[in-house]
C-alpha cells in the first residue's frame, strides 16, 4: 500500500515536471498518460519522433501502470490517455473524463517461466488452468500488484480459475507494486513465473534461462485504446492538440507506423483502429 502511494505521489511529481520543462520550436505539446508497456517495448521511440516532425507537436509520455495512468487522466494531469483496460477506459467516458475512446492496437499476454517448469505448464494454450496447476503446485508467481492493465488482466484470469492469490500473498504469490520490467526483473530473478504482455518480453533483456509457458489462448487479447480527457472537465486540456495526436495515431500513417514497429523480426503490436471502436 505504501509503495502504491508513493507511485501516486511519484507520478504526480513527474506530470508538474513535464508541464514545466521548456517545449522545443513553438511551445506546442501535449502530455499523454500511458502504460509501461508502451514505453518499456521502445513504441513510443518509434511513434512519436515521426508525429512531432509531421506536425510540430512534442509528446510528453507518463509512463505508469493503466490504474494509475486513469487516475492522473482523471485528475487533468493530461491530454491524452493511451492505456489497455477497456472496461476502465470506458468507465472513464462514461464518467465524463474522457471525451470517447476508440481502439488503437493489440497484442496479447503470455506468461513466462522457468525452464524447469515446476507447475509443469509450459506448452499449455490454457490460461487458466495454468494458473490453478501454479496455485496447487505453490510455485513461485510475480504479480504486478500496481492495478496495471496487466494486474487486471491478470486478476480476471485468477477470478476465471477460481483462485484468490492474495490468500497466499508473501509466499507462493509475490507482488512487486512495481512495472512490468521491474516485476519480469523479479521474476527472473527469484525463479518465478509472470504474466506479462507480449511485447514488454520480446524488448525485455535480462530472460535468463525463463521462456514463454502458455500462450495462444484467446483470454490473453490485450486491447489498447486512446481517449481524448474532457475539456469540460478540465479546461485547460490542450483537446486540439491532443486530439491531432489522436487523429495521427488511427490514420493509415499513423497505423502502419505501429505495424513497422519489430524487434529481432519480430511484430509487437498489430493497429486496429475502426475495428471495433466504441
Amino acid at each position: 500500500m505504501i509503495r502504491r502511494i508513493f507511485q501516486g505521489v511519484l507520478a504526480t511529481m513527474i506530470v508538474g515536471m513535464l508541464a514545466t520543462l521548456p517545449a522545443a520550436g513553438d511551445e506546442k505539446f501535449i502530455i499523454v498518460q500511458s502504460t509501461t508497456s508502451t514505453q518499456n517495448s521502445g513504441l513510443f521511440d518509434q511513434l512519436l519522433p515521426k508525429f512531432q516532425e509531421k506536425t510540430g507537436i512534442e509528446v510528453r509520455v507518463v509512463a505508469v501502470g493503466t490504474g494509475q495512468a486513469i487516475k492522473n487522466a482523471a485528475n487533468g494531469d493530461g491530454d491524452v490517455l493511451l492505456v489497455h483496460s477497456k472496461p476502465s477506459e470506458e468507465k472513464f467516458v462514461a464518467d465524463g473524463f474522457g471525451v470517447a475512446r476508440a481502439d488503437v492496437m493489440y497484442n496479447d499476454f503470455v506468461i513466462v517461466g522457468p525452464s524447469d517448469d515446476p507447475a509443469g505448464i509450459a506448452g499449455s494454450r490454457d490460461v487458466v488452468t495454468a494458473l490453478a496447476k501454479i496455485a496447487e503446485s505453490k510455485s513461485l508467481f510475480a504479480s504486478r500488484g500496481d492495478d496495471s492493465g496487466t494486474h487486471k488482466a491478470e486478476l480476471r484470469l485468477w477470478k476465471a480459475a477460481g483462485i484468490d492469490p492474495s490468500e497466499d500473498s508473501g509466499s507462493w504469490y509475490r507482488e512487486t507494486g512495481s512495472g512490468m520490467g521491474a516485476t519480469l526483473n523479479t521474476g527472473t530473478g527469484m525463479n518465478a513465473y509472470v504474466l506479462t504482455d507480449r511485447a514488454t518480453w520480446i524488448a525485455f533483456g535480462n530472460k535468463g534461462d525463463h521462456g514463454i509457458a502458455v500462450e495462444g489462448d484467446a483470454r490473453l487479447f490485450n486491447q489498447y485504446g486512446v481517449i481524448l480527457v474532457n475539456p469540460k472537465k478540465h479546461p485547460h486540456v490542450k483537446a486540439e492538440l491532443g486530439q491531432v495526436f489522436i487523429n495521427w495515431l488511427l490514420s493509415r500513417e499513423g497505423q502502419q507506423s505501429i505495424a513497422d514497429f519489430e524487434i529481432d523480426g519480430q511484430q509487437l503490436f498489430f493497429p486496429n483502429a475502426n475495428e471495433g471502436s466504441s
